[in-house]
């Protein structure tokens, strides 16, 4: 069974080489291979606004590779359409990694495309060859939210991978089936997961929440439907997950699963920085922080978001909450930190679908 690898942590180039070294991804990884690593870039937008894939956490797969003694090393990507590739990499930092590491940056616009059928899904799909034909695939999506499918994470990030007449096409076909025939047509080796501040509500970005958190693992259905949980997305309200699971592509994340977390004492607190829509939940009155991880913080602003944000309860939240034993019916404690309440939510970090759970069937 495929391992999920989280670790937390500030310092992201660091964060991410320790959790790839901690990870199953030497059950896959052979040295002298040639590697494409491939990022979201789908505009020229700082990562810090939630929506591209921050260059150290590109960094630390590259140091991991190189310190594990692969030297073919390539960052691949294609813009979304009417978006400049080279503008993106420029915008999101990536020029550096090119002179320190002797990366090339690959546009795949300008890549010649393979048609492919899958016949589990009975339709044909144009892929980038160098995509393709890569030794090793690493796909290093943003979790964040999507305003048309919900989420997008592993699955959906292979879209970069596609010529933009095929990008237009797939919108056309409602996205979901053709984003679950491509994983079946595209090899993905393994993912690292940007988790640090991705969007809540747009895949464009404008709207991060910081978690600080990367994500890894070989499985992309099973990481799809364990980041979906903490970002409010139920991996039954994903059609291309659910499309990708029937067809045999892989399991949803389950109580079974594995899971291994670093550095869980060391989830970073509440940053000073807030985002607009974070500050407007933080100053509505109805939440109360005492020394909360941002992690932990994160999964309420994306509950909250994701429910209306209407509420009348308190939401209690954070270490300092520690063995307090409270029974007002008006609160509710979020978090492991908080189960003295007599109504909480566990998890450290709870999941941002248990959270909307709770709130949507009323059941406090």
């Amino acid at each position: 069974m495929s391992l999920i690898t989280v670790n937390y942590g500030i310092d992201w180039a660091k964060t991410t080489k320790a959790a790839l070294e901690a990870s199953d991804i030497t059950s896959y990884l052979k040295t002298g291979m040639a590697v494409s690593i491939k990022p979201n870039l789908v505009t020229p937008s700082p990562p810090n606004n939630g929506a591209t894939t921050h260059p150290e956490v590109v960094e630390g797969i590259i140091i991991f590779l190189k310190n594990y003694g692969i030297s073919d090393i390539q960052i691949i990507e294609s813009s979304a359409v009417g978006y400049s590739t080279p503008n993106a990499y420029k915008s999101c930092g990536y020029h550096a990694l090119e002179k320190r590491y002797g990366v090339a940056l690959i546009d795949l616009k300008k890549s010649p495309a393979r048609n492919m059928r899958s016949r589990k899904f009975d339709m044909d799909i144009d892929i980038s060859e160098i995509a393709l034909d890569t030794d090793f695939l690493i796909n290093v999506p943003v979790l964040k939210a999507h305003c048309q499918t919900r989420l997008t994470c592993c699955m959906k990030n292979l879209k970069g991978c596609i010529p933009e007449r095929e990008m237009r096409r797939f919108h056309t076909l409602g996205l979901h089936k053709p984003i679950a025939a491509l994983s079946d047509l595209l090899p993905v080796h393994y993912c690292v997961i940007d988790g640090i501040c991705g969007d809540l509500s747009f895949e464009e970005g404008g709207s991060p929440v910081e978690a600080n958190r990367i994500i890894v693992g070989h499985d992309p259905i099973l990481l799809d439907s364990f980041c979906g949980e903490l970002i409010g997305c139920r991996p039954e309200d994903v059609s291309y997950l659910v499309q990708a699971r029937d067809k045999g592509l892989g399991e949803f994340f389950s109580p079974l699963s594995r899971v291994l977390e670093l550095n869980a004492d060391q989830k970073p607190g509440i940053q000073q920085k807030s985002t607009r829509i974070s500050e407007r939940y933080r100053n509505s009155g109805n939440i109360e922080e005492h020394s909360a991880c941002s992690v932990c913080y994160a999964s309420l602003i994306h509950a909250l978001h994701r429910s209306g944000g209407r509420n009348n309860k308190k939401f209690c939240i954070g270490q300092g909450f520690k063995g307090y034993n409270g029974k007002s019916a008006d609160s509710i404690g979020i978090g492991n930190c908080a189960k003295g309440f007599a109504t909480y939510v566990k998890g450290c970090p709870p999941k941002a679908v248990d959270i909307m759970e709770l709130l949507m069937h009323n059941s406090y």
